[in-house]
């Protein structure tokens, strides 16, 4: 049997799973599932990425342990798989100890191999990309260092780390690309990595000292491994790589890495550089998506779109999502999710064009033909018609599958839809029944629930619920690889189930879009106002931070040192340790209360106080929108 192994990447697990997170693992899944209706053994993988800084800092804001926060959210992708039908083979944690063992393993190998070298990382690291960023790569806005991915401010970085000898596979990458000119989609995202290249790889830090949730250094316990080092490898760690050869052998190299185009540098040069120096052959496919937003909007809960996929689900069904995600947004570009056209395309093409064809259809057998299926008599032109169109609708959808176009797959699908209803139409079996032509009437009914059998077997990978649904509703063993090819395979006298329509119309005056559900406004009591008089005799400054520290035997309490340019150099001690590390508050510039009586706290003298804002068990110091000398005073 021929083999497939698809993976889609880990999911970060420092915030909730919505819409756009399942976006990857549902198209996974119509990838999956046509494979094995081309008669394909898959493997299909997905999981969670659980280390790294920002699950430190996430944890420390919802004061909990890491692995505390990974267990509670990993087990929600996990659910969130299974409650939309996904037919993953197999969920990864990088957690898991064979995982973890793995890594070490590999990394082991790349030592070994002389790829690996220690030395000192100076530079700029996005903490919530878990990125580090060369200077021609940055953007400097008002004086601030940017990440070119999503726009936060950088943490300039300096420690011991060790380094993977990346721009040695320069070259070697640039010849694979060449020879493999499909190697990665779509085309625009292979250019990307081109230039990239072109330009030369630089030596990729691969390890932290600052904090420790990761997995050890196997030579040099004190280092944790990159977190992206981490991730990469559990596409092999999955499938047995160094302790279950027979396994790995079996299924590697994979034959589709689907990811996101934000994490397409990591996987399409630093996973084939790995991969390189321990030896082992690169994945066959790296296909790099576009964003998903809502309603033209980046998924963001503070703007309320970032929803449960449940809801959907619960309100539409699954399948509805599936046709519309794969349907409306073109895969490899970025996509814009709005219910009111997942609304528009259940009415128009599930329910009118699709679903309605088999009611009417059905009703006719139930209503001539006591719910059996008719013995279909000598086909004429016209029938044979809906035979040569099938083939070559086909024909389409092949091609478009196997190059992962999966609207243009849809497209192919509709086209034979109306075909079919066209068919339907024009041989008028209300009259033929009306005449008492039970002859033509079996030959017209039987041949359209041919055509619809098709229709339900090719649309499979997309709708399986209402495909499952259609061959039951005919009568027939869901058996889908035995029809594809063949004409004439419904089984006639076989009993037909007239129900309710597949798909329901939703009624657009009455259509509500779904809300995510929003805390309560508690009432603000205003019997606390103070003068103007009284605000005066606060002063405030802005202040930056130039060191920072923890301090001993206090899980709260940081020590900050921050300049206040004319004014010197002011010690604050802040309860602010779970919410940041010390090293990313260095640089930052933030509001302090300037003239507060001094007190000690755990007998550390503290002159001023930071200002910062909390909601629930978020806090977040504030800082000041715009470059601006230390020192000066807030009016």
């Amino acid at each position: 049997m021929k083999k497939f192994y698809l993976t889609t990447p880990i999911y970060y697990v420092n915030s909730e799973p919505h819409i756009g997170s399942a976006y990857t693992t549902i198209i996974g899944d119509i990838i999956a599932r046509y494979k094995r209706l081309m008669g394909y053994e898959v493997f299909y993988l997905t999981g969670t990425d659980e280390h790294g800084q920002k699950i430190l800092q996430a944890a420390k804001k919802k004061g909990t342990e890491p692995q505390q926060l990974c267990d509670k959210l990993s087990e929600k992708f996990r659910q969130l798989w299974k409650d939309l039908n996904i037919t993953n083979d197999y969920f990864i944690r990088t957690t898991d100890k064979k995982h973890m063992e793995t890594v070490q393993f590999f990394v082991s190998k790349m030592l070994e191999n002389g790829d690996i070298y220690k030395g000192t990382y100076k530079g700029w690291y996005c903490i919530p990309c878990e990125t580090y960023w060369n200077e021609d790569e940055i953007k400097i806005e008002n004086g601030k260092h940017i990440c070119p991915t999503c726009n936060r401010e950088l943490n300039f970085v300096e420690e011991e780390n060790y380094f993977f000898r990346l721009s040695k596979y320069t070259e070697p990458l640039l010849k694979h690309f060449k020879e493999n000119p499909d190697f990665v989609e779509p085309e625009f995202r292979k250019n990307e990595m081109l230039k990239i290249l072109e330009s030369g790889l630089k030596d990729l830090s691969i390890t932290r000292t600052t904090f420790d949730w990761g997995i050890r250094m196997p030579n040099d316990p004190k280092h944790v491994i990159y977190v992206w080092v981490d991730a990469l490898i559990n596409y092999i760690s999955a499938i047995g790589y160094g302790n279950d050869e027979e396994t790995f052998k079996k299924w590697w190299p994979a034959d589709l890495h689907l990811i996101g185009k934000e994490i397409n540098r990591f996987h399409s040069l630093i996973w084939p550089a790995m991969l390189m120096s321990v030896g082992l052959p690169l994945p066959k496919k790296i296909f790099a998506h576009g964003w998903l937003t809502v309603n033209g909007q980046k998924i963001s809960k503070s703007l309320g779109n970032a929803i449960d996929p449940r809801e959907f689900v619960k309100k539409y069904g699954n399948d509805v999502i599936r046709y519309y995600l794969s349907r409306d947004i073109v895969f490899g570009k970025d996509g814009d999710f709005s219910e009111e056209n997942l609304v528009q395309r259940l009415n128009s093409d599930l329910a009118n064009d699709y679903g309605n064809l088999l009611h009417r259809t059905l009703a006719m057998v139930t209503k001539n033909f006591d719910s059996k299926i008719p013995v279909p008599q000598t086909p004429n032109e016209s029938d044979k018609s809906l035979a040569n169109e099938y083939f070559k609708t086909k024909e389409k959808y092949l091609s478009c599958m196997e190059q992962y176009k999966l609207t243009n797959a849809l497209e192919a699908i509709w086209d034979y839809i109306r075909f079919v209803n066209k068919y339907f139409d024009e041989n008028k079996p209300w009259i033929l029944a009306k005449e008492g032509n039970k002859e033509r009437l079996a030959t017209v009914l039987y041949y359209t629930l041919e055509a619809y059998l098709k229709i339900a077997t090719l649309l499979l990978p997309f709708m399986p619920d209402s495909s499952r649904k259609v061959f039951k509703r005919l009568g027939q063993d869901f058996e889908p690889q035995k029809f594809i090819d063949k004409w004439n395979t419904l089984v006639a006298g076989n009993k037909v189930i007239h129900d309710k329509p597949l798909f329901q119309k939703i009624d657009l005056k009455k259509f509500e879009k779904i809300a995510i559900k929003k805390d309560e406004k508690t009432e603000v009591k205003l019997d606390n106002l103070i003068t103007i008089d009284d605000f005066k005799k606060i002063e405030l400054r802005v202040a930056q931070i130039v060191e920072a520290e923890k301090v001993e035997k206090s899980e709260k309490l940081l020590k900050l040192i921050v300049d206040l340019g004319k004014h010197g150099k002011r010690q604050i001690v802040a309860g602010i340790s779970k919410y940041y590390s010390p090293e990313e508050l260095i640089g930052k510039k933030i509001i302090v209360v300037f003239n507060l009586k001094p007190a000690k706290l755990m007998g550390i003298e503290s002159q001023g106080m930071l200002l910062a804002a909390k909601i629930n068990n978020d806090l977040t110091v504030l800082t000041v929108d715009r470059d601006i000398e230390p020192g000066a005073k807030i009016s």
